[in-house]
């Protein structure tokens, strides 16, 4: 039963019983019998409470939730503190407002600290990045760019979390954003963990892992948020929809997911799609050296790997297996799913 629901059968059964004792107390001046002035009131009352009650509460505390959710932790502190500020100025000026002639000494007050309020939290909001960086810069020797990565937002799903290379990026700085966790995400990695299969139980451990590694390196921003989709099922289409609520970008290693993130719009950050850009780059002409490891799909193929992983078939290398041998580049080919370089021994040329 979801918030949702319960709440629109209480205001159906609240807003029934207020509504047939005004249609009691309303027939006469309608020129209705008590009968039909309940009766008729108490199906407004029925329709208005199945209706309106999740705008008058569920829907406010959820939007109300989303928005503290997706504000930095560093703009939520400053706004509260903007807000106590704004209501010390109001009660220092209090004092010497309500001297004023009435109305205005009992008004004015009262509108200054609303004021002051409203102002208070949108000027530490709004600058709460440059607050907290002269704090940080004034009172900490620890690197800024910690602060400098608050505004971009990267959704992380689980995926990435198992594969773990994330770690080591996000140490690096390259990323340039705060990373985010939803709680689904989490929720699914410890089903995972829980798995009766060994190969899936150990994945899930290893994505808990490096999420606790990520949370305990100072220099990350990262953060977990409760924000959800109940009426979503599946977890691919939550990590879609909650991307594209938080204006945020995705980063994930699923192939089938990123092609339906950009389908619907979303921009994806895929490791994979980093990793084959980030391989050594040879031109056709080029020499290195390469071990011979495995026989290649076609006749006399041999293959080797660069340290990066990329595969290097080398034709005729068949009769070189388990040696180390110069080859010449012949081609290059770059596909979604990696780097291919085809070559050739030297010394054939």
């Amino acid at each position: 039963m979801t918030a949702d629901f319960m709440f629109r059968m209480i205001g159906a059964v609240v807003f029934t019983l207020l509504s047939v004792r005004w249609g009691v107390t309303s027939a006469t001046a309608l020129s209705l019998t008590p009968e039909a002035g309940s009766f008729l009131f108490g199906l407004v009352g029925l329709l208005f409470g199945l209706i309106m009650t999740p705008w008058l509460t569920t829907r406010p505390v959820k939007a109300i939730r989303r928005s503290i959710n997706e504000w930095p932790i560093e703009r939520l502190l400053m706004s509260i503190l903007g807000v106590l500020t704004g209501l010390l100025i109001a009660l220092l000026a209090a004092y010497p407002l309500s001297l004023l002639n009435p109305p205005f000494g009992t008004l004015v007050p009262a509108v200054l600290v609303f004021i002051c309020a409203y102002l208070g939290l949108n000027i530490f909001g709004v600058r709460s990045k440059e607050i907290t960086d002269t704090v940080r810069n004034g009172f900490s020797k620890q690197p800024a760019r910690i602060a400098s990565t608050m505004s971009r937002k990267l959704i992380l799903d689980t995926s990435v979390l198992i594969d773990g290379r994330i770690t080591d990026i996000a140490e690096t700085g390259f990323l340039g954003g705060s990373l985010i966790v939803p709680r689904f995400v989490l929720s699914e990695l410890h089903r995972v963990a829980d798995s009766s299969d060994p190969l899936r139980r150990n994945r899930g451990r290893r994505g808990l892992n490096m999420l606790n590694k990520l949370q305990q390196n100072e220099y990350i921003p990262l953060r977990i948020v409760e924000e959800d989709f109940e009426d979503i099922q599946q977890v691919d289409d939550k990590l879609v929809a909650i991307t594209q609520q938080m204006n945020a970008l995705l980063v994930t290693n699923d192939f089938n997911l990123n092609q339906v993130a950009e389908a619907q719009g979303v921009t994806v950050l895929n490791i994979n799609a980093l990793a084959n850009a980030v391989r050594s780059v040879y031109i056709p002409g080029e020499v290195f050296a390469i071990r011979i490891i495995q026989e290649g799909r076609d006749d006399g193929q041999g293959v080797g790997y660069l340290d990066d992983g990329t595969m290097v078939v080398v034709e005729n290398g068949q009769n070189y297996m388990d040696r180390t041998i110069p080859v010449e580049v012949t081609k290059l080919i770059n596909r979604p799913t990696g780097r291919m370089i085809f070559a050739e021994p030297e010394t054939e040329n």
